[in-house]
């Protein structure tokens, strides 16, 4: 019988429990996945492009943020039809190798900001979706080395985090 600590004291779980938390934590894993991989898709084909080290469009984004508002809809409603209540979605702007990285770091926090701002324009909950900057630590391309590369890397990613 496994024991869980409760305040500090123990209390005894049932086995059957204990299984069903252990089949349900897997579930969630894997609808978390699926879920992500389907965001990260929706986002690499929707993407912006911002003008060089400045948060604002380079042209009409619109069309791609509808698309990606689209798909965090169809998320929010697959979640929660999984019973998946407590999830927030997370926009990470992401830069290339080139200049400071505590730079890179402010101006991915900028963009992932501004996506964030045209999400909630279209209809996500404030409250539901937040913004991270992680600047070049997360490149797709290494080494980034020539302009297609370094475009590459200048990105927005949107996932859940259940």
């Amino acid at each position: 019988m496994a024991v869980l600590l409760i305040a500090g004291a123990a209390v005894a779980q049932n086995p059957w429990d204990v299984a069903k938390q252990a089949a349900g934590g897997e579930a969630t894993k894997k609808l978390e996945s699926e879920v992500n991989k389907r965001l990260l898709e929706e986002g690499r084909k929707n993407q912006c492009t911002f003008k060089t080290d400045s948060d604002q469009f380079e042209k009409s984004c619109n069309k791609q943020m509808k698309n990606v508002a689209n798909a965090l809809i169809s998320a929010k409603k697959k979640l929660n039809e999984s019973g998946v209540q407590n999830f927030k979605f997370e926009v990470s702007g992401h830069t290339d190798s080139a200049g400071n990285e505590g730079h890179n770091v402010e101006l991915s926090k900028k963009r992932a900001a501004v996506i964030v701002k045209e999400l909630i324009a279209k209809g996500i909950p404030a409250d539901q979706i937040d913004s991270v900057g992680k600047g070049s630590s997360e490149r797709l391309v290494k080494p980034d080395d020539t302009k297609q590369k370094k475009a590459k890397n200048r990105r927005y990613e949107v996932r859940v985090r259940l």
